[in-house]
């Protein structure tokens, strides 16, 4: 399968908007300079997301100046946070956090990603830890109404599973989960009902691709496990990527759309786009070609290896669920 790179997108604060790019370095880290900052929900002492903060998918942010190489965990260059009424201020504007904690409606800070073995703003409390995994928060992170079945989690890796348990977000990173997240314009025009587009502003990722005529509505979903070849990089999917609650939330361009959450259920059991690990990294421009291996069909024991690790997964969960209700 091939295609061509048709829009690069950094993030530089989690959780409001970001910037087109028309190139970007990846490595292992991720895309150069994407999430080097974040807001600190100061009253529950954790690292804010739009899932409990929707206000913040109202800003947009972009670096002051195009960050150099050494931008990263420790050293994350000046940020400019554009409000929802316009007003711009910048990460060293000692007025920025009351801006933001007004909009918000509790108090927050503006903070930079420390250095990678500083894991302070990534740890959850025994509390947090259990709450994340409540029937009850789940429903509200992916806007489900009481009937309604949870999400399959049996697509995560233990590792990952716990990693989410333990932290907010993976240590030395912003990110929700991988360094990655690729989405098809394939897969955007799938999940509409009237072939229009949905907006990628609304599922964030860094790398959208065009894909050659795949003869599949969500290509992605057969790439786990294989390689995909974006420019000089190779990335190495590891998961279709579960969607919550945020792409319904309104967005500068963007209205309420809660009739999104339904159709990703019912279209794609709420999966859109893949995130991946970076194996081969190099600088990605726009126009750049697109080659994707898919994983070879799984045999016999792969097959059984894929099921006994889902059925794993499902026990964590039912044992992580249990023990919230033990707690209340």
């Amino acid at each position: 399968m091939a295609g061509t790179v048709t829009q690069l997108w950094r993030f530089p604060v989690k959780s409001m908007g970001g910037s087109p790019v028309d190139a970007v370095r990846i490595d292992p880290r991720g895309v150069h300079a994407d999430r080097l900052w974040a807001v600190r929900d100061l009253e529950h002492d954790i690292t804010a997301s739009a899932r409990k903060v929707p206000a913040l998918l109202r800003c947009s942010a972009r670096y002051a100046t195009e960050p150099g190489r050494d931008a990263g965990p420790g050293n994350a260059p000046e940020v400019i946070v554009t409000l929802p009424d316009g007003t711009e201020l910048s990460s060293a504007d000692p007025g920025i956090d009351r801006a933001l904690s007004e909009l918000a409606g509790r108090e927050v800070r503006l903070t930079a990603l420390p250095r990678g073995d500083d894991t302070s703003l990534h740890r959850l409390s025994v509390r947090q830890s259990r709450a994340n995994f409540s029937a009850a928060e789940v429903r509200r992170d992916f806007g489900l109404a009481e009937a309604e079945a949870l999400p399959d989690t049996s697509v995560f890796s233990t590792k990952q599973v716990l990693t989410l348990a333990r932290y907010a977000t993976p240590p030395g990173t912003f990110v929700d989960l991988s360094p990655v997240h690729v989405l098809s314009t394939t897969s955007l025009a799938s999940l509409s009902a009237d072939g229009v587009p949905y907006d990628v502003r609304r599922f964030r990722p860094n790398v959208l691709v065009a894909l050659d005529d795949s003869g599949r509505e969500y290509p992605e979903a057969a790439w786990v496990g294989g390689d995909v070849e974006v420019g000089p990089v190779v990335l190495r999917v590891t998961n279709q990527t579960i969607r919550c609650v945020v792409p319904t939330r309104p967005q500068p361009g963007l209205e309420l759309d809660r009739g999104l959450t339904r159709r990703l259920a019912q279209s794609t059991d709420r999966f859109l786009g893949v995130y991946a690990d970076v194996t081969t990294p190099g600088v990605v421009r726009v126009g750049d070609a697109v080659r994707v291996r898919e994983p070879a069909p799984p045999g016999a024991v792969r097959r059984a290896a894929a099921a006994a690790g889902r059925s794993a997964m499902r026990q964590v969960q039912r044992v992580l669920e249990a023990t919230v209700l033990r707690e209340r």
